[in-house]
C-alpha cells in the first residue's frame, strides 16, 4: 500500500508541474499571437488517451499514455516533434520564427518563470497554514544522534553542534544542517562533545556520499515509556508510563537510539533495564521479541525538546515564501555545480522518477507533499535551464546570441542541435536510471 500511495505522489505532483510549466510557454505564445498546435500532458506516440479540439481553436488538447512528462508544440519552432514538414514551408505570421527575438525569448523562458512562481506560491501558503516547525540546533539538548557516514567524517553520537568555520548554526534546524554543510563545505567543524569544544576538519571528498546519503544526522532523545500495551510480551514486567531506561545489561543507554542498539543484539533473550523512576534508580528484567523490540510505546520527542514554531500572517507568507524559494534554489545550483565536478564523483547521485518516489512518505501528508512538489517546482526549472539543446536553456542560448549578434542560426543548426539535445537527454536519463537500480540491488 505505502509504495501505491509513493507512485500516486509521484504522478500527481509531476503532472501538476508539468501541466504549470507547459502552461507558461502556452500563455507566453498566445499573447504575441503565436499558434500552439498541441498542449499534452504526458507524451503520446502513436495514440492518446484523451483530445479534443475545441471549436475555432488551433490548439488540441490531450492526455497521452507515456507518464514521462508532457509537451506545448509551439507552431514554428524547432523541438523534440523534429517535425521538418513545416519547416520545409514558408514561414507564416503566426509561427514562433516569424516573431522578434525578445518574443521568442519570453515564451522559451515562460515554463521556468512559472514554475518559480508556482514554488513561491507555493511555499507562502504552506507557511501561512501551517506555519514552520522545527527544533532548532541549540534546542536539541541530548544532541545528535550519527549515521555511520557522519561518524566517518568524524561527528560522535551525542555532540552538540556549534559552528561551521565561523558561522554558529545554533540557531539553524536540526534538519538542515546536512544541506548547509553540503552547501557551505566549511573547512572546521566545531562541536560541544561533554563539556568539551571539540573543532575538527571537514575533509570535502565526502561531498559525494553525503549527496546520496538521505541523512547525516537524527534527533538524540532518551527511551521514556508512554505506555504498556495489556498485549506486551512486557505487561507484566512492571514498567509504568514515565519510566525512563538509562542503561541496559550495565551498558549506560542515555538515548533511544542506545537502547535500540543493544535490544538489537539480544534478541529473544531477556535484558535487564535500568529504570529511573521518580528520581528512583531500579533495575527490571525486559523480554526482547526476534525483532529487537520490548513492544512498549515512547514518549514523542516533541513532548521532550523544545519544538519551535513561527507563524506567518497572509502578507508575511509571501516574502518568506520567496526567501525559502530563493534559498532553495541557489542550494541546488550548488549541488548541481558538484555533479559536473568529476573529483566528487556526485554525478553517481543523480536519480530518476524511483529517486524521487522515494522522498515522498508511505502515509498521505499534504503538508510534506506539498513541500517536496515546491522543491521539484525549483529542481525542474533550474534544470530547463541548462543550456543543452532540447531544454529551454538551450533554446535561450540561442536566442540571446541571436539577440547580441544580430544573427539568427539557421534552422538546419538549429535542427542538428535539437538531436545533439536529445541525444545528451537520453544519456542522462539511462545514467539515473542505472544509478536507481544499482542504489536498489547494492
Amino acid at each position: 500500500m505505502e509504495v501505491l500511495i509513493k507512485i500516486a505522489q509521484v504522478i500527481l505532483a509531476l503532472s501538476f508541474l508539468i501541466l504549470i510549466h507547459e502552461l507558461g510557454h502556452f500563455l507566453f505564445a498566445r499573447l504575441f499571437k503565436i499558434r500552439v498546435d498541441k498542449f499534452y500532458l504526458f507524451f503520446d506516440p502513436w495514440f492518446s488517451l484523451v483530445r479534443f479540439k475545441p471549436k475555432n481553436s488551433h490548439t488540441e488538447y490531450g492526455i497521452g499514455w507515456l507518464p514521462f512528462g508532457g509537451y506545448c508544440k509551439i507552431s514554428g519552432m524547432v523541438d523534440e516533434s523534429m517535425d521538418k514538414k513545416q519547416l520545409k514551408e514558408e514561414p507564416k505570421p503566426w509561427e514562433f520564427r516569424s516573431k522578434p527575438a525578445w518574443q521568442r525569448f519570453c515564451v522559451m523562458v515562460g515554463g521556468v518563470l512559472f514554475n518559480m512562481i508556482l514554488a513561491v506560491i507555493l511555499y507562502g501558503m504552506i507557511l501561512f497554514t501551517w506555519g514552520e516547525e522545527y527544533i532548532r540546533t541549540r534546542d536539541a539538548s541530548y544532541g545528535i544522534h550519527c549515521s555511520p557516514l557522519a561518524m566517518e567524517i568524524g561527528f560522535r553520537n551525542g555532540d552538540k553542534i556549534l559552528a561551521f568555520d565561523d558561522r554558529v548554526v545554533t540557531e539553524d534546524p536540526l534538519h538542515t544542517l546536512h544541506v548547509d554543510l553540503i552547501r557551505t563545505r566549511p573547512a572546521v567543524v566545531t562541536v560541544l562533545r561533554g563539556a568539551d569544544t571539540v573543532r575538527f576538519n571537514f575533509d570535502q571528498g565526502y561531498i559525494r556520499e553525503m549527496l546520496n546519503a538521505k541523512g547525516l544526522f537524527t534527533l538524540r532523545y532518551p527511551f521514556v515509556v508512554s505506555s504498556v500495551p495489556d498485549t506486551s510480551l512486557n505487561a507484566l514486567a512492571g514498567l509504568v508510563p514515565g519510566d525512563r531506561i538509562v542503561s541496559v545489561n550495565d551498558l549506560p543507554t542515555p538515548a533511544l537510539q542506545d537502547v535500540q542498539e543493544v535490544l538489537a543484539g539480544n534478541k529473544g533473550e531477556t535484558v535487564y533495564a535500568g529504570i529511573i523512576r521518580d528520581q528512583t534508580v531500579l533495575t527490571i528484567p525486559l523480554r526482547v521479541n526476534e525483532e529487537g523490540l520490548v513492544m512498549v510505546g515512547i514518549v514523542n520527542p516533541v513532548e521532550l525538546v523544545p519544538v519551535t514554531v513561527k507563524q506567518y500572517s497572509f502578507l508575511k507568507a509571501f516574502p518568506a515564501g520567496i526567501k525559502k524559494a530563493y534559498e532553495t534554489g541557489a542550494n541546488y545550483i550548488r549541488e548541481l555545480g558538484l555533479i559536473f565536478t568529476p573529483k566528487t564523483q556526485a554525478y553517481k547521485s543523480v536519480g530518476s522518477f524511483i529517486a524521487i518516489g522515494s522522498i515522498f512518505p508511505g502515509t498521505w501528508n499534504w503538508e510534506i507533499f506539498w513541500n517536496i512538489t515546491a522543491w521539484l517546482s525549483i529542481m525542474l526549472a533550474i534544470l530547463n535551464l541548462l543550456p543543452i539543446p532540447a531544454l529551454d536553456g538551450g533554446h535561450i542560448v540561442l536566442v540571446l546570441y541571436e539577440m547580441v549578434t544580430k544573427r539568427k542560426p539557421s534552422e538546419k543548426f538549429l535542427e542538428y542541435s535539437q538531436i545533439v539535445g536529445m541525444v545528451l537527454l537520453i544519456g542522462l536519463m539511462f545514467l539515473a536510471f542505472g544509478n536507481d537500480l544499482y542504489r536498489l540491488f547494492t
